[in-house]
């Protein structure tokens, strides 16, 4: 095999194009789904991710208190600014470019609102799982403005490094599961390449422009789910430019039992979430999700 084949044999070709889904969540605002619907339920150990694109003053009903227990999420923040505050009182606010990781672990009952009613409102909602020795923890916040985040340039392409690393730059999000979460923009025929393990699970999901990943045409709103062959990622941009997501992790391997925002590895966990938050015992008030935590408590990776 010649130079050229093998490298062109390392590149993870795509297994599934997922064209995103528009519903209605919160009080009434309008996302667009690609993870988490029927054509692409859970990929271990992501299971959700939706997008939001709308001007704020239609979206200022937001998302009203819900709980969460079992899982982790991730909100993006592009553009338009974002409330997020929990039953016990505790608040921040996301500006743009901003992300919040929050680890519900046993229970959070949290709201998320927009600040503005004026201009664009741009983001994205990422869902990732925990595996069941985390599934109990002390919830968590972490909490990155745009300042916090470090954006790498090489060649036409500019990467926001969430977590994970590209180029030798790390992001700041502490992940208790190995992967990585990047915010990829390139300019009109740029490329852009990044090692991952074979093992693990990925997708790409396109929010602006066109181009080409892997071995697929690309455009907005649809999710590119990475092929376990090869071990990087390759895109490259059109004449327009391209801007993806790039979403990857280790699998858990557990079962995934899953009723609306609970996620959890049995049937009777479910249930003690649902009379938890029944009898206001979900979050309870010792924890307080915005304090650090220590490395011993959130586990080696």
């Amino acid at each position: 095999m010649s130079a050229q084949q093998a490298a062109a044999a390392a590149v993870r070709p795509i297994k599934a194009v997922v064209r995103g889904q528009k519903l209605m969540e919160g009080a009434g605002v309008r996302i667009c789904r690609t993870l988490g619907t029927p054509a692409l339920k859970n990929l271990d150990p992501f299971l959700m991710l939706d997008e939001l694109k709308m001007p704020a003053d239609q979206a200022s009903a937001g998302f009203p208190d819900h709980p969460h227990r079992g899982f982790e999420t991730c909100s993006i923040m592009l553009s338009g600014k974002m409330e997020h505050a929990d039953s016990m009182g505790s608040k921040g606010v996301i500006g743009p470019g901003g992300v919040q990781w929050m680890t519900a672990g046993r229970g959070v009952v949290h709201s998320e609102m927009p600040v503005v009613t004026s201009g664009q409102l741009h983001g994205f909602q990422l869902w990732i799982n925990l595996p069941a020795k985390d599934k109990m923890c002390k919830p968590r916040y972490q909490d990155y403005q745009a300042d916090d985040i470090p954006i790498t340039d090489k060649a036409g392409a500019s990467v926001r490094v969430m977590a994970g690393s590209w180029e030798g730059v790390t992001g700041p999000i502490k992940l208790r599961n190995p992967g990585m979460l990047l915010d990829v923009r390139l300019q009109p025929g740029a490329n852009f390449s990044q090692h991952v393990p074979e093992a693990w699970n990925g997708f790409a999901y396109v929010y602006e422009g066109k181009g080409r990943i892997g071995d697929k045409n690309a455009q907005e709103e649809h999710a590119y789910v990475l092929h376990n062959e090869g071990d990087t990622v390759a895109a490259t941009a059109g004449d327009a430019g391209l801007k993806f997501l790039l979403v990857c992790g280790k699998p858990i391997g557990e079962p995934i039992v899953q009723y609306g925002p609970f996620v959890m590895n049995h049937e009777l966990e479910i249930r003690q979430a649902f009379l938890e938050y029944q009898s206001g015992k979900l979050q309870r008030p010792e924890d307080n999700p915005w304090a650090s935590e220590s490395d011993s408590e959130r586990g080696e990776l």
